[in-house]
């Protein structure tokens, strides 16, 4: 864990494009970028030039030239890293982005681990530990959900709160600890009901930090909905309305889709991963039959089922609604936990009594029941509506701190129930210094957070799910 060396790597995405930027960190940045770098104007020297400023020249080796660049200087400690950074925009060629990074470690660079531009920034206090995994969320943010929460924590959003919580309650501590100097005088410098009303106050805020995963959790990771039902009810023409494009097979014949078919799309701004699963049914067919186990491995994995039902089967058969009734049981009672969503599809081909008959029979086993039309898309805008109505995002809308990181879940976990053995120790009037022993516990699960308590293979674990250029 040594930021002595001076590092190089490809900053932007892999693979042919319009520009490619490579990035230098470290104490001899400017240096080496000098040593292969020629300006357009006479004599100007890199190692001479503010902070900030962008020169075009070219990257040369001799008398070889490799490419017209733009060389933009970050001098430190105003840098991403803290270092001084340089970063070469050259063209997008792989071979030229090879050439001048091959060039640079000839000139004294070593290849950059992964993560380790923010692991310097890290270790040069520019960001803490929060802010750092937020980067990587930050880049792999796939919806304006995920986008907005990572944005949040990396500006400091869900840190600072910590930071706040954990000075205040190192002040107390300090106190305490100040108290177990003078045992034998029995004084005491720490007011008790104010620790009582500081101790009430982290609690709170821990516990709302906490019930916010359940949200977060569903922001960062998409929503898992499983479109299940009998064969022929339009699993596979929802599915497509619902991705706007032909991703699955549409036939008249009973039993097309053998298998499970994922896609993801982004609906107000939440990831959604829609399954289609294949038609639920009584078969000898033995591939069709492993197709229907599937089904039911993908339903315990779902978050919501979405059990589609077909108005013209229904219509058509008047034992076929107390035959969905049944269906519908089993899957509620197989899965009490899931959130049911009941669709009545193919609306269009039946009357609107009839429609309104057959909505009345299965409300009363359905806690939502939508009628839609897969085939036309009327109705899928109200299904989509009530997706959303599953998800409360209250929190997000309100810009609130959202906890996303199952790290981060941990850590506040442990510090809620050290507190609560602080807040139990000042109930009971326990002394001072069984209590420093929990409160010391608190404060080390609040610094694993923000990191004033780490360690090297902690570290090690973050950032090695970190791209290689940041």
């Amino acid at each position: 864990m040594t930021n002595e060396d001076t590092i190089v790597a490809l900053a932007t995405a892999s693979g042919n494009g319009a520009i490619a930027v490579i990035r230098l960190s470290g104490v001899d940045a400017v240096a080496i970028a000098e040593s292969c770098f020629k300006s357009v104007v006479s004599n100007k020297q890199l190692s001479k030039q503010d902070s900030h400023t962008i020169h075009l020249g070219h990257i040369i080796e001799g008398k070889r030239v490799f490419d017209e660049v733009l060389v933009s200087i970050f001098k430190n400690p105003k840098s991403y890293t803290g270092e001084d950074v340089v970063e070469i925009s050259c063209h997008g060629s792989l071979y030229i982005q090879q050439e001048i990074i091959q060039l640079c470690l000839r000139k004294g660079c070593r290849m950059a681990n992964a993560g380790e531009f923010t692991l310097r920034a890290f270790l040069n206090g520019k960001l803490d530990l929060s802010q750092a995994e937020a980067v990587a969320d930050l880049i792999a943010s796939d919806s304006e959900a995920s986008h907005q929460v990572a944005m949040q924590q990396m500006r400091g959003g869900f840190s600072s709160e910590i930071s706040k919580l954990r000075e205040e309650l190192l002040n107390f501590a300090s106190l305490i600890e100040l108290e177990l100097d003078f045992a034998e005088e029995d004084v005491e410098f720490a007011d008790r009901s104010q620790f009582k009303d500081l101790v009430e106050r982290i609690i709170f805020v821990l516990k709302r930090l906490i019930d916010s995963f359940a949200i977060g959790n569903v922001i960062k990771n998409g929503i898992p909905v499983a479109i299940v039902g009998e064969p022929n009810v339009g699993k596979s023409t929802l599915l497509n309305a619902l991705l706007n494009e032909e991703r699955a097979i549409v036939s008249e014949i009973a039993g097309t889709t053998r298998d499970t078919i994922e896609d993801e799309i982004s609906i107000g701004g939440i990831g959604f991963r829609f399954i289609d699963t294949a038609g639920i049914r009584e078969t000898k067919d033995v591939v069709e039959s492993i197709g229907i186990k599937k089904t039911f491995e993908k339903i315990s994995q779902a978050q919501v089922v979405m059990f589609l039902v077909s108005s013209v089967q229904l219509t058509a058969n008047e034992q076929a609604v107390q035959t969905v009734v049944i269906e519908l049981e089993k899957v509620k009672n197989k899965f009490p936990q899931k959130q049911l969503l009941v669709v009545l599809n193919k609306i269009d081909q039946i009357e609107q009594v009839e429609s309104l008959r057959i909505t009345a029979l299965l409300e009363p086993h359905a806690s939502t029941l939508i009628p839609i039309s897969a085939k036309t898309g009327a109705g899928v805008e109200q299904l989509t509506n009530a997706l959303l109505n599953l998800i409360n995002t209250g929190a997000l809308r309100n810009n609130e701190t959202i906890v996303t990181n199952s790290r981060h879940y941990d850590a506040l976990l442990k510090a809620f129930e050290e507190i609560l053995n602080v807040k139990q120790g000042l109930e009971m009037e326990i002394s001072g210094d069984l209590m420093a022993i929990d409160i010391r516990q608190a404060l080390y699960h609040f610094g694993e957070i923000t990191g004033e308590i780490t360690n090297d293979d902690l570290l090690g674990n973050i950032f090695a799910n970190f791209c290689i250029g940041k």
